[in-house]
């Protein structure tokens, strides 16, 4: 066991927020911080390297991580199943390293009602308008009209749940946003939850003291 267990850093935001650029930000700051793999059923694509890039699983196989328990979260997306496992996470936070989650927040609700749901720091992100949220997804020149209108729909349905993480960071200024986020992982690291040691180093002083004044 680790002088301090890992965090599940679970960040969301709809597309266009800046979650992907903050999310790599956090790890060239910290490489230990480790990215979850998912679990999928779905067929690897070229190049795609099982253990890596996903776990590749049969539907037979992932039902039954499902039944299990082995899964922390998973979906039923465009006729595939993902998800979460959980023991490689477990593992991790065990060993004191942080595993971040880059998921919606139904994914990010189910994990927060796991058991290891105690460890969680859930973090979203908000765009600081809807102007600046489209022109964020046009300026990628990759979509067409339809598929950003599509976008934008499916943003606001993923901005209606920020209410539902323990923190929420307007993304207004990229360098500004990614300090903030750096300082709340700090504090969460040395949380009371996350300290296991404090407990016997309490019990420590405790018979210290009660030497002294014996």
């Amino acid at each position: 066991m680790s002088d301090r267990r890992g965090l599940l850093i679970i960040l969301s935001s709809p597309s266009g927020a800046g979650k992907s650029t903050l999310a790599k930000r956090l790890r060239e700051w910290d490489p230990t911080i480790r990215f979850s793999v998912s679990a999928t059923t779905r067929a690897p694509r070229t190049g795609e390297v099982n253990g890596e890039d996903y776990h590749f699983l049969t539907e037979e196989q992932f039902k039954a991580d499902v039944a299990n328990g082995d899964m922390l979260e998973h979906a039923h997306v465009f006729g595939n199943f993902y998800g979460s496992p959980k023991g490689p996470v477990k593992a991790s936070i065990d060993a004191g390293r942080d595993v971040l989650f880059d998921i919606d927040w139904q994914g990010a609700q189910q994990i927060r009602n796991s058991d290891l749901g105690r460890h969680t720091l859930s973090i979203f992100l908000l765009p600081p308008s809807i102007t600046e949220l489209r022109r964020r997804l046009e300026s990628r020149g990759q979509d067409s009209a339809e598929t950003i209108s599509k976008r934008m729909q499916k943003s606001w349905d993923e901005i209606s749940h920020w209410d539902g993480y323990d923190y929420v960071l307007i993304n207004e200024d990229l360098h500004d946003t990614e300090k903030r986020l750096k300082s709340i992982v700090t504090a969460a690291r040395l949380s009371r939850n996350q300290q296991p040691g404090l407990n016997d180093h309490v019990r420590k002083l405790q018979a210290e003291f009660e030497e002294g004044n014996a």
